[in-house]
């Protein structure tokens, strides 16, 4: 049963750094700065760093792999939101979805958006 769950996680942490890639490419030609550096081969261990800037010193941070799952938003290299495991993946759909809007500029940072 446990080697069974362990090989499903790697299937979600793999499946999650082909949607950071993505989303890095898509927010890149949308005009924002973002990038995505994966790490690992696949076979020993799978991860990817993916960085974002939101305007007005806005920044967040998703880090997925073999050992969790996080997102960090911070403002003026402050620490805002911090979130881990499925809440961080709910955090990062959020923004995906307000990509699709063709407004891209209303992208706000969840402390943001909460406060409004």
């Amino acid at each position: 049963m446990f080697t069974r769950l362990a090989e499903q996680y790697r299937s979600v942490v793999h499946d999650l750094v082909l949607s950071l890639q993505a989303l890095a490419s898509c927010m890149r030609d949308q005009g924002h700065v973002a990038t995505c550096y994966v790490c690992g081969d696949g076979r020993d261990g799978h991860g990817a760093s993916f960085v974002a800037d939101l305007g007005d010193n806005h920044m967040v941070r998703f880090l997925v792999s073999d050992f969790g799952i996080s997102w960090v938003e911070s403002r003026d290299g402050h620490e805002l939101v911090k979130l881990e495991g499925a809440e961080a993946i709910q955090e990062l759909q959020r923004v995906a979805n307000v990509l699709q809007v063709p407004d891209a500029s209303r992208v706000a940072p969840r402390a943001v958006a909460e406060a409004a």
